[in-house]
């Protein structure tokens, strides 16, 4: 095993163990998101490589502890507390397939169209026509989607465009 493995492969697990911690605890706790969800993403996939090093270091025990109960329980445990984050829990997704409400509403409001778009924020229809870049043709009963698709845009922005235009 080269040097360089042996010596930072467990720091390097250490250090982005921590940092994913701290980030998890502050995505948790809905602390500054802004600077903790890229960070947290990232440096998790980051992880991937030193922690397979470590495995590798490590393989003599690691294959000592395949031979035991602890690591099995252990490893369905977790696969079975991560299921509770997958699998629907008695129905109780609110309509919203799963995933976070806030993602579900945000394409409710994708298929509405211009009139009840304007109605729902309280301006006039003619203001998100001018604001939006709408399709020739496009009228009252264009979709949002149907508006983002023929722009090249997508939802995240043409909903930054209509937040622009508040009343």
């Amino acid at each position: 095993m080269p040097p360089i493995v042996n010596r930072y492969a467990t720091p390097l697990v250490t250090g982005l163990f921590l940092v994913s911690l701290v980030s998890g605890v502050a995505l948790f706790f809905h602390w500054g998101a802004a600077w903790f969800h890229g960070m947290h993403e990232w440096l998790s996939m980051v992880l991937i490589l030193p922690f397979g090093l470590h495995v590798w270091k490590n393989w003599r025990p690691v294959v000592g502890y395949m031979k035991r109960a602890p690591l099995w329980i252990a490893m369905a445990a977790s696969v079975a507390l991560a299921g509770l984050f997958v699998l629907p829990v008695a129905g109780s997704s609110g309509g919203t397939g799963g995933r976070p409400p806030q993602f579900a509403f945000a394409e409710r409001m994708m298929a509405l169209d211009l009139d009840a778009t304007a109605q729902a924020l309280g301006v006039p229809v003619a203001t998100l026509m001018q604001a939006l870049p709408a399709p020739a043709g496009a009228d009252g009963a264009t979709s949002l989607a149907a508006i983002a698709e023929g722009a090249g845009m997508t939802s995240a922005q043409i909903m930054s465009v209509l937040l622009s235009t508040g009343p």
